[in-house]
């Protein structure tokens, strides 16, 4: 039996892949945990949401499979191998799509409501790069249970990530973690790692948001060559290992922040297991990680720490995701993201 149209009530958790900057990889990502996912008997489905550039046919070299509508005018997914795909391409083909931003929107909904998911564990969405249409129109016609950031380590990458990450924080769509893809390369001579971009840029956005990275993939030539060699790759089945915790961690984590107060100079956090946090507002204000504070492309501090008034407090604090808070601050600040690593680091 068809689940209802315009819903998403056979899936349990529908999870956005995004990288907002093209080229690092995300697709091949995407389409990797979906099949890895689907390996330990996971029932998964992967939705391309890129309607400009649809690249999951090629992916798993289905460019001449077309979709079906069933008695329920519904599209059927494409199945191979247990794994349901579903595409613009498999509805275009190879012809461009030429179409305004409404038309974009309209057609996303489709995907998603008129699609025949069944029963799924999990749905994830391979998303286009950028911040635009496409994610903000995602992030309003469903609740997504989270997202994974795919980045390289290069500093325009890492610059678009953060910026994802702000941007699914604004929508309240927690951060299961990052992938580090291509982080390094090793010489097949001696068995070093070089980090051709810089080991310490890797550390950047879990010390900017406390996210955790969830893997550090090296350039693999078999991860261009085709689905097959996905199977049984070590660095994805650890991909896969942490994700399958990360949905965990966010399941069990309805007891998290309890309360968060500012008394007597700190702000104080309060978990319900007991667990207190607690940082100096104004050391807070001072090491503050936004963009205005730090230098994307240098990582320098630019906050000039004398014109912080010393009575300093936060008028706001808002939870995000189970890793950080976010603080509006009595002197007009409020673009910065504290995570609790930050708390602890700072504690007197």
């Amino acid at each position: 039996m068809s689940t209802n149209p315009f819903s998403l009530s056979g899936v349990k958790h529908t999870i956005a892949i995004s990288s907002c900057k093209g080229g690092v990889g995300k697709s091949t990502i995407a389409a990797a945990l979906a099949w890895e996912l689907a390996r330990r008997g996971f029932k998964t489905g992967l939705l391309d949401t890129d309607i400009y550039g649809p690249s999951l046919p090629s992916l798993f070299q289905l460019n001449h499979i077309r979709a079906e509508i069933n008695e329920f005018k519904m599209v059927v997914p494409v199945e191979h191998k247990g794994l349901k795909l579903m595409s613009f391409g498999f509805l275009l083909g190879d012809a461009p799509a030429v179409m305004r931003g409404p038309m974009v929107a309209n057609y996303i909904k489709q995907l998603l409501f008129q699609t025949d998911w069944g029963e799924l564990d999990y749905l994830l969405l391979d998303m286009p790069p950028g911040t635009g249409d496409v994610q903000l129109t995602i992030t309003q016609l469903i609740k997504l249970t989270g997202a994974v950031i795919v980045t390289t380590h290069h500093t325009l990458s890492l610059v678009d990530a953060a910026r994802g990450i702000l941007m699914f924080e604004k929508v309240k769509v927690p951060i299961l973690g990052v992938i580090e893809n291509m982080a390094y390369f090793t010489a097949p001579d001696t068995g070093k790692r070089y980090y051709i971009f810089g080991e310490q840029k890797a550390k950047s956005l879990s010390s900017r948001f406390g996210v955790k990275t969830l893997v550090e993939i090296p350039i693999l030539e078999g991860l261009c060559a085709g689905m097959s060699d996905f199977q049984k790759n070590p660095y994805i089945q650890e991909a896969g290992d942490e994700f399958v915790e990360a949905i965990k961690h966010i399941e069990a984590s309805q007891s998290h922040l309890k309360d968060a107060v500012f008394k007597e100079g700190q702000v104080v956090l309060t978990f319900s297991d007991g667990r207190v946090l607690s940082a100096p507002a104004f050391d807070l204000r001072a090491h503050c990680p936004c963009a205005g504070c730090v230098s994307e492309m240098t990582g320098q501090r630019l906050v000039d720490v004398k014109k912080i008034p010393s009575d300093i407090f936060p008028r706001e604090i808002l939870p995000l995701g189970n890793y950080a808070v976010g603080i509006s601050w009595s002197d007009g600040h409020s673009s910065g993201i504290y995570p609790y690593t930050l708390f602890e680091h700072l504690k007197h």
